[in-house]
């Protein structure tokens, strides 16, 4: 599925969007990292 997307957005010239959705992703990942209570020490600590 994240090839296919990947895939559309290289051929419709959208390329310039694939930081965003990477920074996107890495949101989220820290949303869910931080709500795990085991891991979130060490995630806020990095802030």
């Amino acid at each position: 599925m994240v090839g296919d997307l990947l895939r559309f957005l290289w051929r419709e010239r959208l390329w310039w969007m694939i930081p965003m959705l990477i920074a996107l992703a890495a949101v989220a990942a820290l949303i869910v990292l931080g709500s795990n209570p085991a891991v979130a020490p060490f995630v806020y600590t990095l802030f």
